[in-house]
């Protein structure tokens, strides 16, 4: 069975297709998923461009980090279990779909980025985040999360267009 047979056996399935159809689910889970998409890229804009250096500089990182990060971790949950329930509504179109497979390149990018600056900086965040110059590789983590997060916004809101 090859992975495209299973996509249409997922398609087929009656909650994929009571999504697909519902008059209420289909919006309100679209609904939670932007909801979600705002809170946790809302408040990754902050953290990033405090990154860079280009915003809230008088506000130490470490704080504004501990502050921030379970609502970012909250708000990217809701936007990943409403992002399945969306998948699961229409799987045919959207594996057929470029701007999809974009946007789930520029998230997992942008996790890895997430994941490689938690590693090497986050956890030590105390130490370095009141200095007057941040880490390098601090400031790159924020610029290169900004850039992905923001095409895979619009890589995401281009997926019914195409």
């Amino acid at each position: 069975m090859h992975v495209y047979d299973l996509i249409l056996r997922l398609q087929d399935t009656d909650f994929s297709t009571w999504l697909r159809e519902s008059q209420y689910a289909f919006p309100l889970i679209e609904a939670a998923h932007l909801l979600g998409l705002a809170l946790s890229f809302g408040l990754i804009l902050v953290t990033d461009l405090r990154l860079t250096g280009l915003l809230l500089r008088r506000i130490p990182l470490a704080d504004l980090l501990d502050q921030l990060r379970r609502y970012v971790f909250g708000g990217f949950a809701l936007t990943f279990a409403t992002g399945i329930l969306l998948f699961v509504a229409e799987p045919e179109t959207l594996v057929n779909n470029l701007p999809f497979w974009l946007k789930v390149a520029c998230m997992v990018l942008a996790c890895i980025n997430a994941l490689v600056f938690e590693v090497r900086f986050g956890h030590r965040a105390q130490q370095w985040a009141n200095g007057p110059v941040l880490p390098a590789g601090a400031t790159l983590a924020g610029w290169v999360s900004l850039v992905f997060w923001t095409l895979a916004t619009i890589f995401g809101r281009s997926i019914p267009y195409y």
